[in-house]
């Protein structure tokens, strides 16, 4: 049976095909949600959060059933490279955004897990993870080596969510209690993780040829070349990933420009009877 999505080296005839480990882990996701949520019946700040982690779900399965999954997985490189953007940019912060505070101290009650919270909430960690990553997910031997098989396409696509979810808690810093970052140290974060994808973009952008086997040989979907097709992909990694990070940064400015201006604005006095 085919689970998860993966190169299979056939013509792409647009005939939708079943993947029921796509459908399993979403169930699995959504189902834990809100087996956790029940207990947060009473808090009238849960509900506001379910939306986004909804959509947030909805990302991933979007992300990796038919037809992106297997388009991404053995067709199309630029395609992979919607997945890369769905799975690490879009659906981490709508899934952190979902999940209520209190439903997070709940998970951090023990206090091992607090203590791998917090070590994993240092930028540092996170920079590294997410970028060690990217660029090892890019690699033109471990995408032709993974992306052939459903076990190695589906550790490819939990890697890009882990790492995406690892970033993205520097950016949204969900709970004070762990020290997140304040809003000029978010920036400068987001920020910093501009450079180092320019170097998977540039080289699928500039290559005189295509540097993956699995694309190179597949059957062509579109009436793109596969070089052509690459070109794309590395464009759509520089531009659109940069616009993602480049909008993130200016809203937590204008964030931290309004908390800055009502912090320094004098509290009026009540007129005096």
């Amino acid at each position: 049976m085919t689970w998860w999505c993966s190169a299979r080296g056939g013509p792409w005839d647009w005939s939708w095909q079943a993947y029921p480990g796509v459908w399993l882990l979403v169930a699995a996701i959504a189902g834990a949600y809100f087996w956790q949520r029940r207990g947060l019946a009473m808090d009238p700040g849960a509900r506001r959060h379910t939306p986004y982690f909804l959509f947030g779900v909805l990302v991933l399965w979007l992300a990796a059933d038919w037809p992106l999954g297997p388009l991404g997985a053995g067709y199309l490189a630029s395609v992979h490279t919607v997945q890369w953007l769905l799975f690490s940019m879009v659906a981490p912060p709508l899934l952190l955004t979902g999940l209520p505070p209190a439903m997070l101290r709940s998970w951090l009650a023990r206090p091992w897990r607090r203590h791998l919270a917090r070590f994993v909430a240092r930028p540092l960690v996170a920079f590294v993870v997410f970028n060690v990553v990217l660029v090892a997910t890019h690699l033109p031997a471990a995408v032709d080596l993974l992306v052939v098989s459903q076990l190695g396409s589906f550790a490819m696509d939990m890697a890009w969510l882990g790492a995406g979810l690892l970033f993205w808690w520097q950016v949204l810093g969900p709970l004070p209690e762990l020290n997140p970052m304040p809003y000029p140290g978010r920036i400068v974060f987001l920020l910093a993780n501009v450079f180092i994808p320019t170097v998977p973009a540039a080289f699928l952008t500039f290559a005189d040829y295509p540097i993956y086997g699995v694309y190179e040989l597949a059957p062509r979907v579109t009436a793109l070349s596969a070089i052509h097709d690459q070109q794309l992909a590395g464009l759509t990694m520089k531009i659109v990933g940069g616009l993602w990070i480049f909008g993130t940064a200016s809203v937590l400015f204008f964030r931290w420009y309004r908390d800055e201006e009502g912090a320094e604005s004098p509290v009026p006095r009540r007129a005096r009877g």
